[in-house]
């Protein structure tokens, strides 16, 4: 669950730090207070999208920190993806994210201390929170977000998973086997083009490298006449002339020890005459040995020049450099490869007979669990309805067969019967804007409880309800403080007297500038509050009777 989150020059916010309890806390205020701010905050700091807007006017940068605490039913899942994303694992299962920005458009985020991508925050954000925005409710009129809900509601996603995965793959054969069939001919002139080449290729059979080494070896067979001329040239300098660099070397050194006998200031250069004379005489070593297996191969050299031309005729007529003949011998095996596969029609039906059957399987079984939840939710969303102000309504969850796609072999609809005995129908055709609040909020607490993230946050979802339906609006999302922290934003006092925590938000001007304020709020506090909501801007004895009648019945 979320244990704190902190606020540094964020909007209107200079600084703010807040603490959270388990159950249902309910955030209130006038409006444009700065309460959707907080949340708007906990949203970046998993991973939405920074804008500089967001910075405190006249600051350089904002900056937001948020801890939770995980609970141990999800202890084991998220030790398991800290590890694979290399994040630090703090032993005392907690996980601090933290995101700052600045005017010049850099964000930076840290996870325990690690940094962190935006896809790695909403990747670690979606097991923690899940946020029902205030037209979360709009979103009902797609048939998309009604198979989400269902999937979600019934734990399918796994499975969904695996039918999209099948899809791809038959869709890929399918595809496959069309361009095969259709490109036949073409297919076939490829192939014995690829055959012809990949014969000659086989015949020459280039080697890696073995470009550059028959150019080296050429170059020294070639030249070889020189070569050895040259080394002989230079052993005589070095060694067997009369007058050889080696004899006039050691003459030197010896003058020069004499020398340091008199003045021990030449025993460095002396040193250096007697490293120099150990070099000599390496180099005069080198040379023989070279010069001994150093011979003249005509043989060796004709062999080499009808190689290096059997490889450039072959690297011309192909359009490659002679060392890139290799690559393409490689690559000219696997296209003849790819392309007899690509032939073999008969082996591409096969194939794409099985994995039809593999699919249709899949999606299946996907079916017939997705009308199974369907009954269920359809049910359970039917009796909250009945709680909030829609006697005789119901919600039935259809699930009618469709072409096949990478969703299933279903085509997920909710219809709706506001009133008894009326005939289901499309959600979009019936439902006022007020009943598709409702009936929105009625599915987001039923499918909720069978989420297994923590912490769930709603938004203003109970805006357009007041009354008896906003007192059972408050009971709802207090039965599911139960088993997940809820942190709401609402502007109903019915909802707010339900909270087991409450947080006012409110602004004031200050040094010229407006700034926000959160404040956990005791039982005289919540009395003015809620006392505020029921009366407005006037307070009076009767809301303050009110409010403590409404906190009475909690």
């Amino acid at each position: 669950m979320l244990q704190s989150l902190a606020l540094c020059d964020f909007v209107i916010v200079d600084h703010l730090e807040l603490d959270f309890g388990s159950g249902f806390s309910v955030l209130t205020g006038e409006t444009g207070a700065g309460k959707s701010i907080l949340l708007d905050a906990l949203a970046l700091a998993l991973g939405e999208r920074a804008d500089t807007s967001q910075i405190r006017e006249g600051c350089q940068r904002a900056e937001i920190s948020a801890i939770f605490q995980v609970e141990e039913h999800l202890q084991e899942e998220i030790a398991a993806w800290l590890h694979e994303a290399d994040f630090p694992l703090e032993d005392d299962h907690r996980i601090v994210i933290k995101r700052s920005m600045d005017h010049s458009g850099r964000s930076k985020a840290y996870i325990n201390g690690g940094a962190a991508s935006l896809n790695q925050l909403r990747e670690l954000g979606d097991r923690l929170v899940d946020i029902h925005g205030q037209h979360a409710h709009q979103l009902l009129l797609k048939t998309g977000a009604q198979r989400e809900l269902l999937d979600r509601h019934a734990n399918l996603h796994d499975q969904a998973a695996k039918v999209a995965q099948a899809y791809q793959l038959m869709n890929a054969t399918s595809k496959q086997l069309q361009q095969a069939e259709a490109a036949g001919a073409d297919l076939q002139r490829e192939q014995e083009r690829l055959q012809w080449q990949l014969d000659e290729l086989n015949e020459i059979a280039p080697q890696a490298h073995e470009w550059g080494e028959i150019q080296t070896s050429h170059a020294r067979l070639a030249n070889a006449a020189k070569i050895i001329q040259g080394i002989e040239l230079a052993i005589d300098h070095l060694s067997d002339a009369e007058n050889s660099i080696e004899s006039q070397l050691n003459r030197v050194q010896h003058t020069i020890d004499d020398l340091v006998k008199h003045d021990a200031n030449l025993s460095e250069i002396n040193e250096s005459l007697s490293n120099a004379q150990i070099q000599i005489d390496e180099a005069i070593h080198g040379l023989n040995r070279y010069r001994q297996k150093m011979d003249l191969d005509p043989d060796r050299l004709a062999e080499l020049e009808a190689r290096m031309q059997v490889l450039h005729t072959a690297a011309r007529k192909y359009k490659v450099n002679p060392d890139q003949l290799p690559d393409l011998w490689i690559s000219s095996q696997e296209k003849l490869a790819a392309f007899t596969a690509a032939q073999d029609i008969e082996s591409l039906r096969q194939k794409l007979k099985i994995q039809e059957s593999d699919f249709l399987k899949l999606a299946k079984d996907l079916s017939t669990r997705r009308q199974q939840a369907a009954m269920e939710l359809g049910q359970a969303v039917s009796d909250a309805m009945q709680r909030l102000a829609m006697s005789g309504g119901q919600l039935q969850v259809l699930v009618s067969p469709t072409e096949a796609s990478r969703y299933g072999i279903d085509q997920i609809e909710f219809l709706i019967a506001a009133h008894s005995g009326s005939t289901p129908k499309p959600l979009a055709k019936v439902a006022s804007g007020g009943e598709l609040a409702r009936i929105s909020l009625a599915i987001s607490v039923i499918t909720s409880k069978a989420s297994f993230t923590p912490t769930l946050i709603f938004d203003e979802v109970d805006s357009g309800i007041g009354g008896a339906v906003a007192q059972t609006v408050g009971e709802l999302l207090k039965q599911l403080g139960g088993s997940h922290q809820i942190l709401c934003v609402t502007h109903l006092a019915q909802v707010a007297a339900q909270g087991d925590h409450h947080f006012k938000v409110s602004k004031q001007p200050l040094d010229g500038k407006t700034h926000s304020d959160v404040k956990s709020l005791g039982r005289q506090e919540r009395i003015e509050e809620i006392a505020r909501m029921l009366g407005g801007t006037t307070i009076t004895d009767t809301t303050r009777r009110h409010a403590r009648e409404l906190l009475g019945q909690t």
